[in-house]
């Protein structure tokens, strides 16, 4: 048989590629696993006794309607409307298998081959992937020092075949948050070239304040330009429950779900009973846990306020730091595989997010404790004192 050449000519995932270099380390010290962004906790009680008992239901494990379960549509609905200081509809969303699904079928239904989005960098590998793998063009916006990218500079990429604008905030690698007049800034952008921002919120309950990430929901027509992605996994803890949202037109929620009928006919449905349980019964545990990740975000921040052996934390937030290695003269693939074959420390290469090597990495803090941050600057000071004497 022959494969196709756009996926063949594709990487293979970097977490993947990433979590193969465990077979090679040393192991003389307990592994500080910062690749994956992923919760350290369980579940909330609430959600875990919920999915038990409708597991325990005849239709339990039975389909559910296209757009997701309606009562989980119309809990997030007030969720959204609660958290955004604006009306949010049920009819404005349409469930799907997490955040990723939510990009790769919003993609399909506003592109074609030869099209082109915009994307932030650093950008998020898996949109990327999905994009060229469909023969979309990615036009790159290079924020600058601080990260934060300008709708002007957004603005000068746009050509015809532009069809959407992508960002994701809090981000992913960077953590930057995106404040709120650049958002509605982006957002008039696009609407006055017609065409889409997506802007993926997987991490919105992860920031530092309890404003509203953007008052874009307030914008009388919004649905005709903005796509809001959602995902329940790191909010709730249910990463492999695989349940999160496109928030949209329902002119764009319908082919959304034309697609979604084609590849999972629906989300699982225990995912979605456990978001609605969460949604409603734990946002007093949403919110302590929020609090637990926030804590350790800033003690990332003092473990690497000295720029440990040269080390130099570039931005920080939701799930995420950037950091900046010392070493000039070396491949930052060689470094982060000399991390964990020789410093027993995963960490993601700066290279799985842009187009070049920037000498930069992703540390994903979600999933060690106070003792492990202060454990990772210490290595990363031994680490360069052997390198660099």
């Amino acid at each position: 048989m022959r494969l196709s050449p756009r996926t063949v000519r594709e990487i293979d995932s970097p977490m993947g590629a990433t979590y193969a270099l465990l077979a090679g380390r040393s192991g003389e010290r307990a592994l500080l696993d910062l690749a994956q962004a992923a919760p350290s906790y369980p579940p909330a009680a609430e959600m875990i006794e919920h999915v038990a008992a409708v597991a325990h239901e005849p239709n339990g494990a039975a389909y559910v309607p296209a757009p997701g379960l309606p009562r989980l549509r119309e809990a997030f609905a007030a969720d959204l409307s609660h958290g955004y200081g604006s009306p949010v509809g049920a009819g404005q969303m349409v469930v799907t298998a997490g955040c990723n699904q939510a990009f790769c079928l919003v993609a399909q239904a506003l592109t074609e081959p030869g099209d082109e989005v915009i994307e932030v960098l650093p950008y998020y590998f898996n949109y990327d992937m999905w994009l060229r793998m469909n023969g979309v063009v990615p036009r790159y916006l290079d924020p600058g020092p601080d990260l934060v990218p300008t709708p002007e500079a957004a603005e000068a990429l746009i050509t015809p075949r532009t069809r959407a604008i992508l960002l994701v905030t809090p981000g992913n690698p960077s953590g930057v948050t995106l404040p709120p007049e650049v958002l509605a800034g982006f957002y008039d952008v696009a609407k006055r070239h017609d065409i889409a921002l997506i802007l993926d919120e997987t991490y919105r309950s992860f920031r530092d304040t309890a404003e509203p990430a953007h008052r874009l929901f307030a914008e009388p027509d919004w649905a005709g330009t903005l796509v809001s992605l959602h995902s329940f996994s790191k909010d709730l803890a249910i990463p492999g429950y695989r349940v999160g949202a496109v928030v949209a037109s329902p002119e764009l929620g319908r082919e959304v779900m034309k697609l979604l009928d084609c590849v999972a006919i629906c989300p699982p449905r225990v995912g979605q009973e456990a978001a609605w349980a969460g949604l409603t019964s734990a946002r007093e545990w949403r919110r302590e846990r929020a609090n637990e990740v926030t804590e350790k975000r800033r003690w990332l921040e003092t473990v690497m306020a000295d720029r440990p052996g040269g080390f130099e934390l570039l931005s920080c937030g939701g799930f995420f730091g950037w950091v900046r290695h010392p070493f000039a003269g070396r491949g930052t693939d060689e470094v982060v595989r000399d991390l964990v074959t020789r410093y027993d420390t995963l960490v993601i290469p700066g290279t799985a997010f842009l187009p070049d090597d920037r000498q930069v990495f992703r540390v994903s803090f979600g999933n060690v404790d106070r003792a492990g941050l202060t454990e990772f600057a210490a290595r990363l000071r031994l680490m360069a004192k052997d390198v660099l004497g």
